[in-house]
């Protein structure tokens, strides 16, 4: 028999991602009651958070200084300017929030997560490195801040607060309620309607089941939209695609879970949110096809030094500056005009073993167990980490040879390997060592490679030693497939720097709010075309923070 349930309470939180639970502990803190909602089973809490590598932007740090790099608020405001490109009447919301976020970055961002007891590695990454001019996009210095323990360790301190409020009886939480529809009274919004799920015992990240066993009902004073993004609808995406990015592809796999379905946008809209930016979405260009996946077309992302040899499916080296890490969006465009939805790195073992980093936080062990002597083997010692080594051995998007003839075989046996010229590729990898010869060279990816060594993060641990890939002594040869796999939005309900859901007047709409994605991370966008990196869970903190601080106020 279904069943109806009924609840009450200061603050109704829909989604419990990373930034709804900020908005939660917050509103805590505060002394409010909290409703927490969500259509998945428990073992999801924290969302995509609890997958995430932990990179979180930061401007000057401690872990800068230490490690040499000269950063600043105004060369951080010259870099988000430069990648962000705003230009649309929608954009001063985002403009705004930019500017409170990187004062934020640059302030006490890293101090209020210190006090939560989030610590980081000390070597800081460099994300997104542009490749164009000063004013272009891209990070001018390395930003990217790994949090020790990757990103169960960033969602640890604030699910240790709601267990708190839970044992208090100040908070419930509802896994399985799927939000049908916000209710409005008076103009304003009281809280939701929606299903109850049956119930499901899968494992994180699992795709679960849609059918309703159920309804209820949650009033509240304030309620605040956490509910992620679109990633996990393919439709929806290719609905979204911009023309900017060439056509839409008809084959990509998924960077999250199936649940990222972009559903609370639409009813988001019904209660009288707007949406803005719903064409600005961000997607890489260097998926592989997960070993072993946990949900449907589940991919995972090389986050790859500056080494390899890209070429697009015919077997062309992408031009100056699309070179591995430098400018992921403007790699995406280039790659949709070739007509496949694939592309290729070509490297060597040793580059691999170097320079491939696998994205999420299974695919670290060592950061996210915090276990140095892991770390120590894995990054500074012999060999490729256990996950990239089981890439290379058992991925279905990588070939392995001797030569370059065999490797180009190999490549051509794959799906989609039909398109490649066998020639073309020969001759890009001949061009590419030849220019090895020397301490200098026109090719600016070999330039761009000496640079990023007179790095010490990259020296360390992100970047081979220049050599041919040809040579012998570099072990075998290396072809990986890449696929395009879906990330994040970077548009959705667009509201002021309280996290007010703003209507298409761009009035408040009273008695709602939205953070992290489900917000564009902030103002319906706070990243305009482009993203810096690290700046999807810190901007899930940021905004998360500032809805439930505004609706615990507010109530």
């Amino acid at each position: 028999m279904p069943t109806s349930t009924a609840h009450a309470t200061d603050v109704l939180v829909i989604g419990w991602g990373l930034a709804g639970l900020v908005a939660a502990a917050e509103a805590l803190h505060a002394g409010r009651r909290v409703v927490l909602v969500d259509q998945e089973p428990r073992a999801n809490l924290g969302g995509q958070a609890w997958w995430s590598f932990g990179g979180l932007f930061l401007v000057d740090s401690p872990e800068q200084r230490r490690m040499g790099i000269r950063d600043g608020i105004d060369l951080a405001r010259q870099d988000w300017a430069g990648t962000g490109g705003f230009d649309r009447d929608e954009d001063a919301w985002g403009r705004r929030w930019a500017d409170a976020y990187l004062d934020f970055a640059a302030g006490e961002k890293r101090t209020w997560l210190r006090s939560l007891g989030v610590r980081f590695f000390p070597v800081v990454g460099w994300a997104e490195r542009g490749g164009y001019t000063a004013t272009g996009p891209g990070n001018s210095v390395p930003r990217f801040h790994i949090v020790w323990g990757t990103g169960p360790a960033l969602v640890a301190p604030f699910q240790a607060v709601l267990e708190r409020g839970e044992s208090e009886g100040r908070l419930t939480v509802l896994p399985r309620h799927r939000v049908r529809e916000l209710v409005r009274e008076d103009g304003a919004i009281v809280g939701a309607v929606g299903d109850i799920l049956d119930p499901a015992s899968q494992p994180r990240g699992v795709a679960t089941s849609r059918e309703s066993v159920g309804d209820f009902r949650v009033r509240a004073g304030a309620t605040i939209i956490a509910s992620g993004g679109i990633g996990g609808n393919h439709e929806l995406v290719r609905s979204q695609w911009p023309a900017r990015l060439g056509t839409p592809p008809g084959q990509m796999l998924s960077g999250v879970p199936a649940y990222v379905d972009g559903a609370m946008l639409d009813v988001a809209a019904a209660g009288g949110a707007r949406l803005v930016n719903r064409d600005r979405m961000w997607h890489y260009v260097e998926g592989v096809q997960n070993v072993d996946p946990v949900w449907p077309r589940h991919g995972i992302r090389i986050l790859p030094g500056p080494s390899s040899l890209w070429l697009d499916a015919r077997g062309d080296r992408l031009p100056v500056p699309l070179f591995p890490g430098y400018d992921t969006l403007g790699t995406l465009a280039h790659l949709r005009t070739t007509g496949a939805d694939h592309s290729w790195f070509v490297l060597s073992q040793r580059i691999a073993e170097k320079e491939f980093t696998l994205s999420g936080s299974e695919q670290n062990p060592d950061l996210t167990g915090k276990d140095i002597g892991l770390l120590v083997r894995s990054r500074l010692g012999r060999g490729a980490a256990a996950p990239v080594a089981t890439l290379l051995d058992r991925g279905a998007d990588v070939v392995r040879a001797a030569t370059l003839d065999a490797l180009i075989a190999g490549m051509r046996e794959l799906p989609g390997g039909d398109l490649l010229d066998p020639a073309r590729v020969r001759a890009e990898v001949t061009a590419r060592d030849r220019e090895m010869r020397n301490p200098f060279t026109k090719d600016a990816q070999i330039a761009m490679l000496r640079a990023a060594r007179s790095y010490r993060g990259d020296r360390l641990v992100r970047t081979a030693a220049p050599h041919r890939l040809q040579d012998p002594a570099a072990g075998p040869l290396i072809a990986v497939k890449l696929h395009i796999v879906t990330r994040k939005s970077l548009g959705g309900i667009q509201t002021d720097l309280d996290g007010r859901a703003l209507d298409a007047d761009g009035a408040a709409v009273p008695g709602l709010y939205a953070a992290g994605e489900a917000a564009g991370f902030g103002g319906g966008g706070v990243h305009g075309y482009r993203a810096l990196e690290g700046t999807f869970l810190g901007g899930c903190l940021f905004s998360g923070r500032a809805a439930g601080r505004a609706a615990a106020h507010a109530v």
